[in-house]
């Protein structure tokens, strides 16, 4: 696809080359494939998702096989298709460039980001809806539009806190494992359907759910927080940023997104990529761009029936997710929807980065400090998560059905 680059952004890229030397874009090599990746999706998993969920055995049967090769292992599931036995292999074949050391580095940094990758992580990604590559999936599938986009982001975090448990991403038959090939199914399931839509228009936006679209995922959990959460306190070195790309360049791998060639080995290279995604916009989701950003922040509200501390806590997080959106989405597209002021959110956010900057030094020196930090984290995103996800159980369903 072609990609055009805004002149304002042209203008920047070309005054700071001239200035300093370094160049905002990223190369031509990456730029081809950024263009090419969003044209690009993951025959493995499509050949079976077509064979199953949407073929003669059906979306109810499918998901009962995956189940059982999932929690007994493809081998001991003798009627699993050929197309299956393919996506299980490349599954489970842990690529060559894989550094174990440092991918329990990049699971360390999320779990010291915590709640607040999650976050940053969707204030950024409302920021994209501007494009209607991606908010036409997302409306079309209903998970983040209206009153069930807390839910989806509650499922979302679900997968985010068991991916950064120590060791979970590359341990055989993890929760963490399990759930990111349910992802992978349920993203392709979900990309046939839209891309049989008659809102789908393939000449303009590509494919849905691409490779590249895919990949902005990645660095709006790496580069993206690390940049963004600095001015919060948190402190992530270079290594640090390394080492989280390289995490999130697995996860990659386990959703099925295949990125080698354009995927950043460094922050620079990082924010290089998401510049470059900024500048070429189309703005053109309209509507529906609308519908998500302004159906996000109003989900944390409480509920009508809600008293007391459950309410205040309600109230809490709702205040604490506009502060977020008000900090990390651009002003000129936050201005154009209506939400929350996020000022409290703000004030409360500046106001412990202090705190967090002092602990950040001191894990640096400490390493009982890091692994209270980190365990800290944890338990407090989980209970949040604990407390708003009550008793319902996420599915990651590949056969649900799509809004309209």
């Amino acid at each position: 696809m072609e990609l055009v680059v805004s002149p304002a952004h042209l203008r920047l890229r070309n005054r700071i080359e001239r200035i300093t030397g370094v160049d905002l874009f990223p190369g031509g090599d990456v730029r081809s494939a950024f263009a090419a990746g969003l044209l690009a999706g993951d025959p493995t998993a499509e050949a079976f998702v077509a064979e199953t969920f949407h073929g003669e055995m059906g979306g109810a049967a499918a998901r009962e096989l995956l189940d059982e090769a999932l929690r007994v292992g493809i081998d001991n599931v003798p009627d699993a298709p050929e197309s299956m036995r393919a996506l299980f292999a490349e599954f489970e074949t842990v690529p060559d460039w894989v550094d174990p050391d440092l991918v329990e580095q990049g699971a360390a940094v999320w779990r010291r980001w915590g709640y607040s990758l999650g976050a940053v992580g969707n204030a950024g990604t409302m920021d994209t809806y501007t494009e209607a590559s991606l908010a036409v999936p997302l409306s079309l599938a209903g998970g983040y539009a209206g009153s069930s986009a807390l839910n989806r982001y509650l499922e979302t975090s679900r997968w985010w806190l068991e991916v950064c448990r120590p060791g979970a991403v590359l341990t055989p038959g993890s929760t963490a494992r399990a759930i990111s090939l349910r992802v992978r199914v349920m993203h392709v399931s979900v990309r046939a359907r839209v891309f049989a839509h008659p809102e789908w228009d393939a000449e303009r936006y590509g494919l849905p759910i691409s490779q590249s679209e895919m990949m902005l995922t990645l660095l709006g959990g790496s580069v993206g927080p690390a940049f963004g959460l600095t001015a919060l306190g948190f402190l992530t070195s270079p290594s640090e940023v390394r080492a989280v790309l390289h995490f999130n360049r697995y996860l990659g791998h386990l959703v099925g997104c295949r990125v080698d060639e354009m995927y950043p080995d460094t922050y620079a290279d990082g924010l290089r990529l998401l510049y470059y995604f900024d500048a070429t916009r189309k703005h053109d989701s309209g509507r529906l761009g609308s519908e998500l950003v302004e159906s996000f922040v109003p989900a944390f509200a409480p509920h009508p029936g809600m008293r007391g501390p459950g309410r205040l806590r309600a109230l809490f997080h709702l205040h604490l997710q506009a502060g977020y959106t008000r900090l990390f989405m651009l002003p000129w597209n936050r201005r154009a929807h209506r939400l929350p002021s996020g000022l409290p959110g703000v004030a409360m956010l500046i106001g412990r980065a202090p705190f967090i900057a002092v602990i950040e030094v001191a894990r640096r020196v400490l390493p009982g400090v890091d692994r209270w930090w980190q365990a800290g984290s944890m338990r407090r995103w989980r209970r949040w998560h604990a407390w708003h996800s009550g008793s319902r159980v996420e599915a990651f369903d590949a056969t649900a059905p799509l809004r309209r």
